[in-house]
């Protein structure tokens, strides 16, 4: 569990390509995890892993697996095998899928003899608002819709989920204090929301009970990244 601020920080590498995404790993050394999304992976493949990892850090990896049951647990233990420390999937996908994701997890980490990744349920995108979930089927009532998902990934043995900032009180109290909370859309009072829509401020997030929080361009588009994580991380602090 995160003890301080700058472990509750992930810094979501955004960006095109390796030359980039590690120089802004090298500029910030107070950020100890950070996330590869579709992007990056898909530009840089597996070995840009283990870059990171040769300079200590953690991977966040959000590649939100969302397929058959057999095929995301396949994903999931060549992931497992990267040594990545926490992993996405989508809730929607069902509880056999996400069961199976957890065993693999387990069974990878033990045969590899290495820690276990986090498995982190995605609930509904932060760019999503009540009237876009409703056009795609679900009741729209984001609310219910994160703390439905929630317990469903709870119950599938993912060790916590994915969802914005202003959900965070409502799945705590509905699934426990101890299943970790992931918040993207956190934006400090100085950043522009951007595209994202359900957002708080990080001392907000973190009031709220966040384990771990997501933030991508107010660090690093930010003219000096390594003054804006270090003034995040006083509005956490404080």
């Amino acid at each position: 569990m995160p003890i301080n601020a700058s472990e509750k920080i992930i810094i979501a590498l955004d960006v095109p390509e390796k030359g980039i995404a590690l120089d802004l790993v090298r500029s910030l050394p107070r950020a100890q995890t950070f996330k590869v999304g579709l992007r990056l992976f898909t530009s840089e493949g597996p070995s840009f892993l283990a870059n990171l990892l040769s300079l200590g850090k953690n991977i966040f990896l959000d590649l939100k697996l969302h397929d058959i049951p057999n095929t995301v647990a396949d994903t999931v233990r060549v992931c497992a095998g990267y040594g990545v420390r926490m992993m996405t999937l989508h809730t929607s996908g069902g509880r056999e899928m996400m069961e199976k994701a957890a065993e693999a997890a387990l069974e990878t980490a033990g045969r590899l003899n290495q820690p276990k990744p986090l498995l982190l349920g995605v609930t509904i995108l932060t760019s999503l608002k009540n009237e876009q979930i409703e056009e795609i089927g679900m009741p729209p009532d984001t609310d219910a819709q994160v703390v439905r998902l929630a317990k469903l990934a709870a119950e599938s043995g993912l060790d916590g989920i994915v969802c914005s900032p202003r959900e965070i009180e409502l799945v705590k109290k509905a699934v426990g204090k101890d299943f970790l909370v992931v918040s993207p859309g956190i934006r400090p009072a100085w950043a522009a929301a951007q595209d994202q829509k359900r957002i708080l401020t990080p001392a907000q997030a973190v009031e709220k009970g966040a384990d771990f929080l997501v933030i991508g361009r107010p660090v690093i588009a930010d003219p000096s990244p390594p003054d804006a994580l270090d003034r995040i991380i006083r509005e956490i602090s404080a």
